[in-house]
């Protein structure tokens, strides 16, 4: 049987750094009050002429010069995002050819947050049914633009960055489950109101910014999290105790801590990086594992679950042997 691993992590953060002593000085907030709500202390922000496929790029290069693979072994890309470049093309398609990856199939994905999970899914399925032998996945963010930096409710969580990982071919398994879930009936409680038939006109002005309920998804994050899971364990016969690691969407320090208190699991074995990179959406858990995997705490043969939860809403989650 071919199972899929990954064998290569990268990922890239913007230059610009804004703290919360920054954001004090742009809307009514203090260090203290973002701090203690979200974990957030600073995060990375595109330049004003730095794009998702920039960023992608450069996380791209960092992960294949890890797994040792060329741009020519590479037959298949596949992009988490909810902040193209362009309507189309999809932002797959600018990756592949500025990396110079041979003509392959390229997949742009939008589930919010859970872009990442959704894209390394479908890896692995591709992999797995041995249509592709080296695929790229990404999940990367410049949602700072889509922010109103004078909302004090969302503008403190929202980070830029790109996290990238090679997936190949294994003989032993390395990706054990993958659990994917939506529903639409939660929509307007996390969502941005502009899009290509639907006020475009608007896009750029005051009436077009990310829209939060937070105590609302904040309840459905938790509960939906530790639902998926426990799924997804249960479906490859470990139990958490076993779990090496926790890598969960970098969205909030709460829902973290709450996800982790519903699987009984120390905060010991969860990777956090929301303090340094905020919310970046699709690009949270590829930044993450990336830096943990870096630091020396992901080690091969540890098992680690990543999931997450996006507006939708959308979640997922994925159990691997490292």
């Amino acid at each position: 049987m071919t199972y899929s691993k990954i064998a290569g992590t990268g990922r890239y953060l913007p230059e610009k750094i804004l703290t919360n002593f920054d954001l004090e000085k742009i809307v009514d907030t203090t260090d203290e009050w973002i701090r203690t709500r979200t974990g957030v202390e600073r995060r990375h922000v595109c330049a004003d002429d730095e794009t998702t496929s920039d960023m992608c790029v450069a996380a791209a290069k960092e992960a294949m010069e890890s797994a040792g693979v060329t741009a020519d072994e590479i037959d298949m890309v596949v992009i988490g995002t909810t902040s193209p470049d362009l309507i189309f093309p999809n932002i797959a398609t600018l990756v592949q050819h500025r990396l110079g990856i041979p003509a392959c199939p390229c997949i742009g994905m939008e589930a919010a947050c859970t872009g990442f999970i959704y894209a390394l899914s479908t890896a692995d399925k591709y992999i797995k049914a041995s249509e592709a032998s080296c695929v790229l996945v990404i999940g990367a963010e410049c949602i700072t633009k889509l922010v109103d930096w004078s909302d004090r409710n969302t503008c403190v969580l929202f980070g830029d960055g790109a996290g990238a990982v090679i997936v190949k071919p294994s003989d032993e398994p390395g990706i054990m489950s993958c659990h994917l879930g939506a529903d639409g009936q939660y929509k307007d409680l996390l969502y941005y109101p502009v899009g290509a038939s639907n006020k475009l006109e608007k896009a750029g002005t005051d009436e077009a910014a990310i829209m939060m309920s937070g105590r609302d998804v904040f309840k459905v994050a938790v509960s939906t999290l530790g639902d998926v899971a426990s799924d997804t364990l249960n479906a490859a016969g470990i139990d958490k105790e076993e779990l090496d690691w926790l890598i969960p969407h970098q969205a909030n320090i709460r829902i973290i801590q709450a996800t982790a208190k519903r699987l009984d699991l120390p905060m010991e074995k969860v990777i956090l990086t929301v303090q340094d990179h905020g919310n970046t959406s699709a690009a949270s858990v590829p930044l993450a594992l990336d830096t943990a995997v870096r630091d020396g705490r992901v080690k091969r043969g540890q098992l680690v679950l990543m999931e997450a939860f996006g507006g939708g809403f959308t979640w997922g989650s994925v159990l691997m042997r490292f």
